[in-house]
C-alpha cells in the first residue's frame, strides 16, 4: 500500500520516548529488554565490527594473520620502523578499511537522521537529489582533470546546489512540506543525472573512471583523503548527533514538535544541509553506494529502538561494519578480479530489505 502525502504530517506519540529520558535504559525498555541484553548486543556489534576489521586487513593476494596484523598496527602507532607485511597493512589495506568505515558511518547516519527527520521508512541519505548533485560534481571535476582537496569541493557544491533548488521548489509559504521536499528532491535528481551523463558522453576518454564512481570504490583513498573525509565527516556527523534529540521530537509531528518548543523548519534545514555535505563527501571519495543507508538504520531500530540519540551512533558502527564487509567480499569473491563495492551492497540489501517489507506489512 503507498503512503499518502497527508500521513507524513501525522503525529505518532507512540513513536519516541520524552527527550529527557535516559538514551540507553530508555531504548532498552522501550524494546521490552533487560539494560544488560541492551548492552550485550552492543558488546556484540564491537566485536563484529574488530573481527571484520582484522578479516578485511588480513585476507588478500598475500594473507596477513591476526597476530601480523596486531603487530603492524602496534609498530605503525608506536612509530617503529615498517617492513614487509606492516607495510602492506599500513599502505594498502588498512587505509581502505577505515575509508569504508567513515563512508559506512556517514551513510548510516544520514539514512537514519533523514528518515526520522521526514518520518518516511523509504528515506536514505540520496535523497532530495544529494546524490545526484555529489554525482554530478564529480563529473565535472574527472572530466575538468580536477584531483584532490577539489574532488570534495566540487561534490558538496553541486550537492548543496541540488538541495538549495529543491528547498525552492518545495517551499510553501514559510514552510517545507515533506511530500513536496521529497518529490522535489526525484525531480532535481532526474534533471542533474540527465546532465551528468551528457557530460560523460561528451568526455569519454575518462568515462571508466566516471563510471566506477557510480558503483561504489575504495582502492583509490590513500592516508592524504582518509584526512580530508574525516575533516568533513565528523564535523557533518557532529551536527546530525547534536540534533538527535530534536529529531527525537520531531518524530511526534511537526504540530507537535512546535508547540514544544522546536524550530521545526531551522532544524530540517541544518539536518539536510549537515546530512548533504556528509554525503557528498562520500560520494566524491567512494561513489554511489546503495542500500547502506537504508538498510542499516532498519536494523538498528529493531535491535535497540527507535531513539535517535541511540539510532545514530550505534548506526555509525553498523554502517562501518557493513561497509568493511562488503568491500571485503568485494575484493575477494572474483579474485584476482574485483567487483564494486556498491554490487555487493546492493546484494545483500536488496533481498534483506525485501525481507523487512513483508515482516512489516
Amino acid at each position: 500500500m503507498g503512503v499518502r502525502g497527508d500521513d507524513f504530517d501525522r503525529p505518532n506519540p507512540a513513536h519516541l520516548p520524552v527527550p529527557h529520558v535516559k538514551a540507553a535504559p530508555a531504548a532498552a525498555a522501550r524494546s521490552g529488554e533487560r539494560p544488560a541484553a541492551f548492552t550485550f548486543k552492543l558488546l556484540a556489534l564491537f566485536a563484529a565490527l574488530g573481527l571484520t576489521i582484522l578479516l578485511a586487513v588480513g585476507l588478500g593476494s598475500i594473507p596477513i594473520t591476526p597476530a601480523e596484523t596486531l603487530t603492524a598496527l602496534w609498530k605503525g602507532v608506536s612509530g617503529q620502523e615498517l617492513a614487509g607485511s606492516d607495510v602492506i597493512v599500513w599502505q594498502l589495506r588498512l587505509p581502505r578499511v577505515v575509508l569504508g568505515l567513515l563512508v559506512g558511518a556517514s551513510l548510516a547516519v544520514c539514512g537514519g537522521a533523514f528518515q526520522g527527520l521526514f518520518r518516511n521508512p523509504l528515506a536514505d541519505p540520496y535523497l532530495m537529489g544529494v546524490a545526484s548533485g555529489a554525482y554530478l560534481g564529480v563529473t565535472v571535476a574527472i572530466v575538468l582533470g580536477l584531483s584532490g582537496a577539489l574532488m570534495p569541493l566540487s561534490a558538496m557544491g553541486a550537492a548543496l546546489l541540488s538541495v538549495l533548488v529543491t528547498l525552492v521548489l518545495a517551499r510553501q509559504g514559510n514552510t517545507f512540506p515533506t511530500t513536496r521536499l521529497i518529490l522535489s528532491g526525484v525531480v532535481v535528481g532526474s534533471v542533474l543525472t540527465a546532465v551528468s551523463t551528457y557530460l560523460l558522453l561528451s568526455g569519454q576518454d575518462r568515462i571508466r573512471q566516471v563510471f566506477t564512481s557510480t558503483l561504489g570504490n575504495l582502492a583509490y583513498g590513500g592516508w592524504a583523503e582518509i584526512r580530508t573525509v574525516a575533516l568533513y565527516e565528523f564535523f557533518a556527523l557532529g551536527v546530525l548527533l547534536l540534533l538527535s534529540r530534536a529529531l527525537n521530537t520531531l518524530s511526534l509531528g511537526d504540530a507537535t514538535a512546535r508547540s514544544l518548543g522546536v524550530p521545526v523548519e531551522r532544524l530540517r534545514l541544518l539536518a539536510i544541509v549537515a546530512a548533504s555535505v556528509a554525503t557528498a563527501v562520500a560520494v566524491s571519495y567512494a561513489g554511489i553506494i546503495g542500500f547502506v543507508g537504508l538498510i542499516t538504520p532498519h536494523v538498528v531500530r529493531r535491535l535497540w529502538g527507535s531513539d535517535h540519540r541511540v539510532l545514530l551512533p550505534v548506526s555509525a558502527l553498523a554502517g562501518g561494519t557493513l561497509l568493511v564487509l562488503a568491500d571485503l567480499l568485494a575484493r575477494t569473491l572474483t579474485r584476482p578480479a574485483e567487483l564494486p563495492v556498491g554490487i555487493v551492497t546492493t546484494l545483500l540489501g536488496g533481498p534483506f530489505f525485501l525481507y523487512l517489507l513483508r515482516r512489516t506489512r
